[in-house]
């Protein structure tokens, strides 16, 4: 049975009369991410910081590699590694000077820490930015070299905490692969982000939270299963064909929408075999198409319609 890295029982967290978690339970087997998606003030950084043992539970239960949270929170400090919403390096620091303190820090002679640093800077492609101070480096760089830092102790699990907010596609596809390739090598990774396309590229289960409380979970195809919501989408070669076309789809027991701006139309379906009736019906009624697609349902669709469907707090 795959070991679990982090696991969470029906957690709760208040704040005088608010809820901050309510019941919130979470599995993550080794070497595989959790994408844990939700919005502002729904309790994603709240979970983090408890099982980061920052913050102490109102009740429920909590293990980290193992490990009781609230019981054995220096045994779990040195397994983990902690990036959060902003980057924590210190500015008037070089690149390697950070890394090497941190390095120091953690028990490790100053050849063991001064190698580490050279491991992780070559990582993240900081080498030739390793001597300058970290007040100079770009959002990017500032980033990876914060990530550099909560990997110096090579800890077994690594907690994102909306690692690429503010960094720009480039920047945030770079950080995307580095974190492929720590999972690639065994590092279990909790991830909260707010971009769905993130999730959907790094995540092997998803949880999203809502008001506290788990709203949705499993993996991303899971999720948009249960959405449901194809949709085949048509651009006609004529634009005065759009009244025969819907009349033809709703006629083969579709719901076709016409966009007149775009001189398309575009219908629901159940399952994918439904292009088929797409085609025929349009072919049987003389319409000449254009451009044919279908598109499967994203994570946007899923997490608008669990929050749709959240309970009020």
């Amino acid at each position: 049975m795959t070991d679990l890295m982090i696991e969470a029982t029906e957690v709760t967290k208040s704040f005088g009369t608010v809820k901050a978690l309510d019941g919130v339970s979470i599995q993550v087997p080794k070497g595989t991410v959790l994408g844990l998606l939700g919005h502002n003030g729904a309790g994603k950084t709240t979970l983090v910081n408890i099982l980061t043992t920052l913050m102490s539970p109102t009740s429920g239960h909590a293990t980290v590699a193992g490990l009781d949270v609230m019981r054995h929170g220096d045994q779990v400090r040195s397994r983990i590694g902690l990036t959060g919403q902003f980057a924590a390096v210190d500015e008037n620091l070089s690149g390697v000077d950070n890394l090497v303190l941190i390095a120091r820090l953690l028990g490790a002679s100053r050849k063991q820490a001064k190698d580490r640093a050279g491991e992780l800077l070559a990582t993240f492609d900081l080498s030739e930015a390793a001597t300058r101070l970290a007040k100079t480096y770009s959002g990017g760089m500032r980033r990876r070299l914060d990530l550099a830092a909560s990997l110096v102790g090579r800890p077994d699990v690594i907690f994102l905490d909306e690692p690429t907010t503010g960094l720009d596609p480039l920047s945030r596809i770079g950080l995307w692969e580095i974190v492929e390739g720590l999972v690639g090598d065994g590092t279990t990774v909790l991830l909260t982000t707010q971009y769905l396309e993130e999730a959907d590229r790094l995540a092997d289960s998803i949880t999203v939270l809502s008001k506290g409380r788990v709203v949705a979970a499993g993996t991303a195809a899971q999720l948009k299963a249960e959405v449901g919501q194809r949709t085949v989408s048509v651009v006609l070669a004529n634009p005065d064909d759009a009244v025969t076309a819907l009349d033809a789809l709703s006629r083969a027991g579709l719901h076709p929408m016409h966009d007149r701006s775009r001189n398309s139309i575009a219908s629901p379906v159940a399952k994918s075999t439904d292009l088929a009736t797409v085609v025929r019906a349009l072919d049987e009624a003389g319409v000449e198409v254009g451009e044919l697609a279908l598109s499967e349902p994203t994570l946007d669709d899923v997490y608008l319609a669990v929050n749709s469907e959240a309970p009020a707090a």
